[in-house]
């Protein structure tokens, strides 16, 4: 099981929709994000993408020299750079940082951004494209010399001089709810990720792709990406998600849906469908809370509860395949130690040096502060049961 947390390149707060509470997307901040990634235990982060996002490949080259383990879930864009630039990219991002880099690829699915960036495709042909893409981007990281002729692309001689560091490539990571979109993950990637729906719509995802997968002879992996809303009791968890859209008016949330219905995204559709915008409606399947989407884009539901409830939430969907898990809370520095503290011991995930999710981080090094600046507080805790 690989769970990963989310570096918040758009913003960060304690209530959505509002300035109030709200953090400033500096170096400063999402440098101290990634570095509690990194000392935590988590695979790695996600950097998202998109014309309201600072540019992940240059946030997450920032952070390799201050990290130490972490991986970077970074995107390519097919149709905004060529498949050779982006084979040169992944090349040297993934050298620079010691093979740290996975790729996620997004074709996109707000015809009004692509069209500000010189994109003017419809859905099915931006997957079509997708498909060219990868095609050539996946020979040429392979070592191959390619000549490609598509209805999109067309390539001449096209090659790598200087491999990565991954053979024959970092991980492709994909997300696509649409049929377009799952023949284009079942050709090419190593695992196709779905917004956090309830477990049925998941199950069937799932199906899906792995039937096509097979089709071409290929085999794929699963994951899922959510927010979470963990505490050490259920009322607590479902206050913090209350209070994370408590500052939400009407109109607010009347103008974040009217963006999301230009999209042409078949994902963004379903995440509209669990909640039609309504507050009243949000426990959308057990414990997944459709909140965040009232005014977030991409990825709206959270998982609310207590530790237990939680971690079998997400056990339910281990049981379906998914072996990875792509977490995000706000305010995210704050939530991705409260998720490490109180979810991985849960989740038995592999100790961190980090003594907050495994023990000491190195000699003389304790977990919780000096009891009356006298006695380190495990010693108090073994002296009180003896």
């Amino acid at each position: 099981m690989d769970v990963l947390w989310f570096i918040p390149t758009h913003g960060d707060g304690r209530y959505l929709g509002t300035s109030e509470g709200g953090r400033a997307t500096s170096h400063a901040y999402m440098r101290q994000v990634a570095q509690a990634v990194d000392d935590l235990g988590y695979v790695g982060a996600l950097l998202p993408t998109g014309s309201s996002c600072e540019d992940a490949w240059l946030v997450a080259r920032s952070m390799i020299p201050v990290t130490k383990r972490m991986k970077f879930l970074v995107a390519l864009r097919p149709g905004l750079m060529s498949p050779t630039l982006a084979a040169r990219m992944t090349a040297t991002f993934d050298r620079l940082s010691g093979g740290r880099l996975m790729i996620n690829v997004v074709t996109g699915g707000d015809p009004v951004e692509m069209a500000a960036d010189g994109l003017h495709l419809d859905h099915d042909a931006r997957y079509d494209l997708t498909d060219e893409f990868l095609a050539i981007w996946r020979r040429v990281m392979e070592g191959d010399k390619v000549d490609f002729a598509g209805e999109h692309l067309r390539v001449e001689g096209a090659k790598l001089l200087i491999p990565g560091v991954q053979q024959p490539h970092p991980p492709l990571y994909f997300g696509g709810s649409s049929p377009a979109a799952q023949r284009v993950a079942a050709k090419h990637v190593d695992l196709y990720l779905t917004w956090g729906e309830p477990p049925a719509q998941v199950a069937e995802k799932i199906r899906s792709v792995r039937r096509l997968a097979e089709a071409e002879g290929r085999t794929m992996r699963f994951g899922i990406r959510l927010h979470v809303v963990v505490r050490e009791t259920a009322q607590k968890a479902w206050d913090a998600a209350e209070s994370l859209i408590s500052r939400l008016d009407e109109a607010t949330v009347a103008r974040a849906q009217a963006v999301f219905a230009r999209m042409d995204s078949h994902g963004q559709a379903r995440m509209r469908l669990l909640h039609n915008g309504d507050r009243k409606n949000l426990e959308i399947s057990p414990n997944l809370w459709a909140g965040v989407g009232l005014v977030r884009g991409g990825a709206g539901t959270a998982l609310v509860g207590d530790v237990d409830t939680v971690a079998a939430r997400i056990e339910e969907y281990r049981e379906l395949g998914i072996d990875t898990f792509i977490f995000s809370g706000y305010p995210h520095l704050e939530e991705a130690y409260r998720t490490a503290e109180l979810l991985f011991p849960k989740l038995e995930m592999e100790p961190a040096e980090s003594a907050l999710v495994g023990g000491p981080a190195g000699p003389g090094s304790f977990t919780g502060e000096i009891l009356a600046n006298h006695e380190r507080p495990e010693l108090a805790k073994a002296r009180a049961a003896g």
